[in-house]
């Protein structure tokens, strides 16, 4: 019986481009001397091929992580060094989209001694800041019931939701019933007793159990002590 993998039958040139191929390439169905004399040959007389024609613009992104990583860790306390007393310039951002004031981010914030705070927020007391007016989208809600006297009511429906009302029918009252409780059934005395043998012989089980596998580490202890103390040997003489 011929077991060896048979490539892959090479589809039609026609049907290359509208049919997905999700078989294995043929370099995978060569035999191992095959693919050993392609791996040396690409290792010393590699493929030429065209240059590399690209459409889209190349970014560059620095260092690699990967190369970060490998460096020594005496290197990257320099660069960091190097980055405090002369930072590299770069270029100016090229946003492509509108930018959105957000005010000072949060990092910014946090990383302010604390004195900075207090002096914001005596500020903001002495001084506020004045805001534009604010530009509502929704009509005011005047309703006379809304407030009553110094306390805040919650809005009545009928003057939120608009449309005819509709009333529903109330749910069924539910009837409860006492049961009382039947009286539990008799036990056989002869299955009671069958059950008290079958746990006592259950229980001995267990006891044989536990004395076997505590037989089991003993012998496993001193069988690797004799080994330990084999092995020692060898080389205290």
């Amino acid at each position: 019986m011929n077991l060896t993998p048979q490539p892959p039958s090479v589809p039609n040139p026609s049907q290359a481009n509208n049919d997905m191929d999700l078989l294995l390439p043929r370099d995978f169905y060569w035999p191992l001397w095959k693919s050993l004399a392609s791996n040396i040959r690409h290792k010393f007389a590699p493929e030429k091929f065209p240059p590399l024609r690209l459409t889209s613009r190349s970014i560059d992104i620095g260092m690699l992580p990967s190369d970060r990583l490998s460096m020594p860790w005496y290197r990257s306390i320099f660069r960091n060094i190097g980055d405090v007393l002369s930072p590299e310039e770069l270029p100016p951002l090229q946003l492509e989209s509108r930018p959105v004031d957000v005010g000072e981010l949060i990092g910014d914030q946090v990383s302010h001694m604390w004195w900075t705070s207090l002096l914001r927020n005596l500020a903001d007391a002495v001084a506020p800041e004045r805001q534009p007016a604010l530009q509502l989208t929704s009509a005011p809600f005047d309703d006379p019931g809304l407030f009553a006297g110094d306390f805040m009511l919650l809005a009545r429906w009928s003057s939120v939701i608009e449309g005819p009302k509709i009333f529903l029918p109330d749910k069924p009252k539910t009837t409860y019933s006492v049961q009382i409780p039947q009286a539990p059934p008799r036990l056989d005395p002869v299955e009671v007793e069958f059950v008290q043998v079958l746990r006592d012989e259950m229980g001995e089980l267990k006891g044989d159990l536990r004395r076997s596998r505590l037989r089991a580490r003993l012998w496993v202890a001193f069988a690797a002590a004799e080994m330990i103390f084999l092995f020692v040997s060898l080389f205290w003489h």
